[in-house]
């Protein structure tokens, strides 16, 4: 008998041991296929432009946080000490997406001549790690680096701010336009399958939209997962709470909620290159004939500027 019960103890123990290695695996596998621009469809001018990667090379910047966030992650374009002044994109994670899980996210809107910045933050829906990220980027700014050692240190340019977040980083992205200390200096936003509902409130993600002062981009699908993290009807309901700014909202018809952290990205990037960047040939969402609304992989499309 005793030693039946060595044996199922053996037995716990190694299927412990696998579990906790395929999580350690898990945990390594990024969440954004790194040749994603070339693999994801596109179905207008615009949108493929954007998707594909731009002119700059790109470098990569890590420090530690002390706090929750275990780590600021920066990316800047190479030749950044020969560029002025440029506009920052802070990125806030989804459930158990990190941001050293979508590294080439940030890359590629980098390649546009963006600074980017993620965390490591698993709880992000507070907009805690999104005001950390600027409160960093201020110290930076405001750091002797006599080893000149951040290269980007002269180079943020708080006018141009930027923040994205997908799923339970949409969230995020609301809390940090409306509850956080520096909520005033963002231009621009983007929210992937993300809304206010009963859901969210379940988890006591609490946010209000009608608060928010900001240029969003609502971006959701038409998938079984979205449908019920984001559906139609709350995403309308969040569109209409936000007033008195530029607002767009749709819904990509060939994927679900994991695979719109980056099947929107060209529509993303198009949308911080027109607000931050002042490109209007980025303009795919305004005017008597947007390309996004007549994209055929998307649908339910809204805009108000």
């Amino acid at each position: 008998m005793k030693k039946v019960i060595n044996i199922i103890g053996l037995i716990f123990l190694v299927g412990f041991i696998l579990i906790k290695l395929l999580g350690l695996f898990l945990s390594k596998i990024p969440m954004v296929p790194n040749d994603y621009v070339t693999k994801v469809k596109t179905s207008g001018d615009i949108e493929k432009k954007y998707l594909a990667n731009g002119k700059y090379e790109v470098e990569y910047y890590e420090t530690k946080s002390v706090s929750s966030l275990k780590k600021f992650e920066v990316y800047y374009p190479k030749d950044i000490e020969k560029m002025g002044k440029l506009p920052v994109v802070v990125f806030v994670n989804g459930t158990g997406v990190l941001g050293s899980k979508y590294s080439s996210l940030q890359k590629h809107l980098t390649s546009w001549g963006f600074i980017t910045i993620a965390t490591e933050e698993e709880h992000s829906f507070s907009g805690f790690s999104a005001e950390m990220s600027i409160r960093y980027l201020k110290f930076v700014n405001e750091y002797e680096d006599e080893k000149n050692e951040i290269k980007f240190k002269e180079h943020i340019d708080f006018d141009k701010i930027g923040i994205t977040g997908h799923s339970q980083g949409g969230i995020g992205v609301i809390n940090a336009l409306t509850t956080q200390k520096n909520r005033n200096l963002y231009k621009v936003a983007v929210i992937l399958s993300s809304t206010e509902t009963d859901m969210a409130k379940a988890l006591l993600w609490d946010s209000d939209a009608s608060l928010i002062k900001t240029n969003t981009l609502l971006i959701s699908s038409t998938g079984e997962t979205d449908s019920k993290i984001s559906p139609l009807e709350n995403l309308q309901i969040t569109y209409n709470n936000i007033e008195g700014v530029s607002k767009v909202l749709a819904r990509r018809n060939d994927c679900d909620h994991g695979e719109m952290l980056y099947y929107a990205d060209g529509y993303v990037t198009a949308w911080f290159m027109y607000y931050l960047q002042n490109d209007h040939e980025a303009n795919a969402f305004f005017g008597e004939n947007p390309e996004m609304k007549n994209n055929a992989l998307y649908q339910d499309f809204q805009s108000e500027e």
